[in-house]
């Protein structure tokens, strides 16, 4: 099993972090995944955690993990690089609609980032997603009409609509031309 054993201060390092943003460690223990007493023990120095440990400590405090694991020093900006190429591709069950998925895993039902693209006639259907979702929907060529519950508009290139998702919603091209959009899903927090 990897440790952290080499690494000093650790312990220190997520107490400093948790503290400055004000939270208990039951709280960090809620939003981590990691017991309360793991983490007791972690701050004390009396357990050497698991790189899996840290990472989702990291994760819960918003903080790069090697910055957490450093502690004092340089921070480390994040600059993360997707090619196109490897970018997932869905090609939906409603023809001529097709989705390439931007954000990272790690992000999934936090913000999502996607790309859309419509062949004329084509429409994208969604149920409503958890309670309080927001969606933002970029038009960048074409022309789409959107429709949640009792809202509906027609969006041409550059124009921007934010609607709580957490209902049945429809985005469709019903133009002669091709159409793309970004679309950013930003989730609750609970």
């Amino acid at each position: 099993m990897t440790d952290l054993s080499s690494l000093p201060a650790v312990g220190a390092n997520v107490r400093k972090e948790r503290q400055s943003r004000k939270l208990s460690l039951d709280d960090l223990a809620s939003a981590s995944g990691v017991s309360k007493a793991m983490l007791s023990q972690i701050e004390s120095g009396k357990v050497n955690p698991t790189i899996m440990t840290m990472w989702k400590i990291a994760r819960a405090l918003s903080i790069d993990f090697n910055m957490l694991l450093k502690g004092e020093g340089e921070k480390i900006r994040k600059f993360q690089v997707s090619r196109r190429e490897d970018l997932t591709r869905l090609d939906t069950e409603d023809a001529g609609v097709h989705i390439s998925v931007l954000s990272p895993p790690e992000q999934a039902e936090d913000l999502e980032l996607y790309c859309l693209t419509f062949q004329p006639g084509s429409a994208l259907n969604s149920s409503g997603h958890y309670a309080g979702t927001e969606e933002f929907l970029t038009v960048l060529s074409g022309e789409l009409h959107v429709s949640v519950g009792r809202n509906s508009t027609t969006l041409r290139a550059g124009d921007v609509v934010i609607y709580q998702c957490d209902i049945e919603h429809r985005i469709e091209n019903r133009s002669a031309e091709p159409a793309g959009a970004h679309l950013v899903v930003r989730f609750a927090r609970s």
